[in-house]
C-alpha cells in the first residue's frame, strides 16, 4: 500500500472528525502507522471543521497534509469543496457530497466522485450516516482498510452502548461502496 493522505471537511454535526476518527483507528489496529488531526470552529454544529489523517506503511513525517498533496478529499459541503479542491494532487480523488454541493469542481487532473450521500444515507436508515456513505466511497476506491475492520473499532471508538448502530452504518458503507461500483 502506498501512504494515504486524506481530507474531510464539513459542517459541525456532519460526522467528518467520527471519519477521521474511525480510519485513524482502524489503521492503527491493522498495524498501519496512522495520524488524525482534527480542526474544528469554536462554534462546533454548524461551523466547519476538517481534519487531516494520513495512514501509511510507512512512518508519517508531519499528520498535516499540505496543499497539493492529499491523496483525497472529502468535501461535505461547498465551503469545503471551495477550501480543499486545490489540496487534491493530481491524479487524487474527490468526493463530493453531491446532495447539498451543486457547484462543479474546476480541476480537470484528478478523478472526481459525486456522491448522492444524504439521500443513500436516508435509504440506510438515518441521513447522520451520510458522512458513512462517503467514507463507504472512500474505501471502495483507496482501498486503504476494508469496511469489516471499520465496524470492527465502531464500538472501541464510541463505546458499547452504540453497537446498536452498526447494522445502519453498516448499509451506509455498503451504500457509498455500491454508489462506486453502480457508476
Amino acid at each position: 500500500m502506498t501512504s494515504q493522505a486524506l481530507i474531510i471537511a464539513g459542517f459541525g454535526g456532519q460526522g467528518v472528525l467520527t471519519v477521521g476518527k474511525l480510519l485513524a483507528y482502524a489503521g492503527m489496529v491493522a498495524g498501519k502507522e496512522v495520524s488524525w488531526m482534527p480542526s474544528y470552529g469554536p462554534e462546533m454544529r454548524g461551523g466547519t471543521s476538517n481534519c487531516h489523517i494520513m495512514i501509511s506503511d510507512e512512518l508519517i513525517g508531519s499528520p498535516v497534509v499540505a496543499p497539493h498533496e492529499a491523496t483525497s478529499v472529502i468535501a461535505m459541503n461547498g465551503p469545503s469543496l471551495d477550501k480543499f479542491e486545490d489540496w487534491v494532487a493530481p491524479g487524487g480523488h474527490l468526493f463530493i457530497n453531491s446532495s447539498i454541493i451543486e457547484r462543479k469542481p474546476k480541476r480537470s487532473d484528478i478523478h472526481i466522485h459525486y456522491i448522492d450521500a444524504n439521500e443513500l444515507a436516508k435509504e440506510a436508515g438515518t441521513m447522520k450516516a451520510a458522512n458513512m456513505v462517503m467514507l463507504g466511497s472512500y474505501l471502495a476506491i483507496s482501498k486503504v482498510l476494508m469496511e469489516k475492520q471499520i465496524l470492527d473499532v465502531f464500538t472501541k471508538v464510541f463505546g458499547e452502548d452504540k453497537a446498536k448502530l452498526i447494522p445502519l452504518n453498516e448499509k451506509a458503507l455498503n451504500s457509498g461502496k455500491c454508489a462506486i461500483e453502480n457508476r
